[in-house]
């Protein structure tokens, strides 16, 4: 398994793809291809091909959930690479290896760390536009990508960064059979809903907004997670798919995740109630604040941010083993370490 460090220039500014047969247009530059084999029946879709035939390029494979997915795709015997788009000769040197290999599969699991809206334009859609244009130009033409299931309801900029990269991927494959997409769309990480354990743990309150049944979930594991974007490199059903998923279970509200961590912690459940309306007035203030301090945006992105995963549900058909239960049991039992929630999490210990 090889890993080489990739960045992503483009040197089409418009993030327009032409589609040619065996030739790929990238405004000026004209590179030859290797043969369109992945319709249907061919290329990935072959049932004669084995993992070792395939080449997977993974960008943001150091990331929280990259890490899980190149593991699970070097565990089935994929030729993996990887690409980091902070390095602007990166991008072109992970598509410049020349293995032996049937096909090439783009894999993204790149995502703005803050969700501040420059860095998600930078990353949600152009960082991924340029691993797409670069990757097309050499002949790859499956692309798989980490979305969310909360670009359902766009209502902050990164979930319309991921929407405007979603529509380029879905515009190709309409202009070339030969290309093809996965959009996984996953409900929530099991570790987003990991900010409190700590704190319940040494004996404070669960803090939860209004009565505790807002914004329910079905949350997945890195781990089947990682083994459902793997399935996309060769299952013909995900072939130009949009593909919501959560892990296993009725999906649970805050409430009821935190009865769990009560009764795991042998804990008479103590709750702490914050108003919905505290977050409206917080997010009035400072977009009236952004209007003369420009560099106040982010703060009220991610003011609405917090709201948005406080009061909206993230629900999806159920996939995997892992569950939430057993997600707390670990973390009661061993803490977070390597699971580190950073901007993920509403709350943090």
């Amino acid at each position: 398994m090889a890993f080489i460090g990739v960045g992503g220039g483009t040197n089409n500014k418009r993030g327009e793809l032409k589609a040619g047969k065996g030739v790929c247009e990238r405004g000026r530059r004209r590179r030859v291809v290797g043969p369109l084999m992945d319709r249907l029946g061919e290329g990935i879709y072959d049932s004669s091909t084995s993992p070792g035939d395939v080449r997977v390029v993974v960008f943001g494979a150091t990331g929280y959930i990259g890490r899980y997915v190149t593991t699970e795709f070097a565990k089935r015997g994929y030729q993996v690479i990887s690409g980091d788009v902070s390095d602007p000769k990166s991008v072109v040197n992970a598509f410049g290896v020349e293995p032996k290999a049937k096909s090439t599969v783009m894999v993204s699991c790149l995502a703005s760390r803050t969700g501040g809206i420059e860095d998600s334009n930078k990353i949600d859609y152009q960082a991924t536009l340029n691993c797409l244009e670069e990757g097309y130009a050499t002949g790859s033409r499956h692309f798989i990508l980490l979305s969310a299931i909360c670009v359902e309801k766009p209502l902050l900029e990164f979930q319309r960064a991921k929407l405007r990269f979603e529509a380029k991927l879905q515009e190709l494959a309409e202009k070339d059979e030969s290309f093809s997409y996965s959009i996984v769309r996953p409900t929530a990480f099991f570790k987003s809903l990991a900010g409190q354990v700590k704190r319940v743990k040494d004996g404070s309150a669960y803090i939860m907004f209004g009565d505790g049944e807002l914004s329910k979930c079905n949350a997945i594991s890195e781990r089947d997670l990682a083994d459902f974007i793997a399935n996309c490199a060769s299952d013909p059903s995900k072939r130009n798919q949009i593909l919501p998923v959560g892990g296993p279970g009725k999906p649970v509200t805050p409430k009821e995740q935190a009865e769990i961590l009560f009764r795991l912690l042998d804990k008479e459940p103590k709750f702490s109630k914050a108003p919905i309306g505290v977050m409206d007035v917080g997010i009035s203030v400072l977009d009236f604040v952004s209007k003369l301090l420009p560099g106040v945006k982010d703060a009220a992105e991610f003011a609405r941010i917090g709201k948005y995963y406080a009061v909206e549900d993230m629900v999806g058909p159920e996939y995997g083993s892992d569950t939430l239960e057993d997600f707390f049991t670990d973390v009661i039992e061993n803490g977070l370490e390597g699971q580190e929630l950073g901007s993920a999490a509403v709350f943090s210990d």
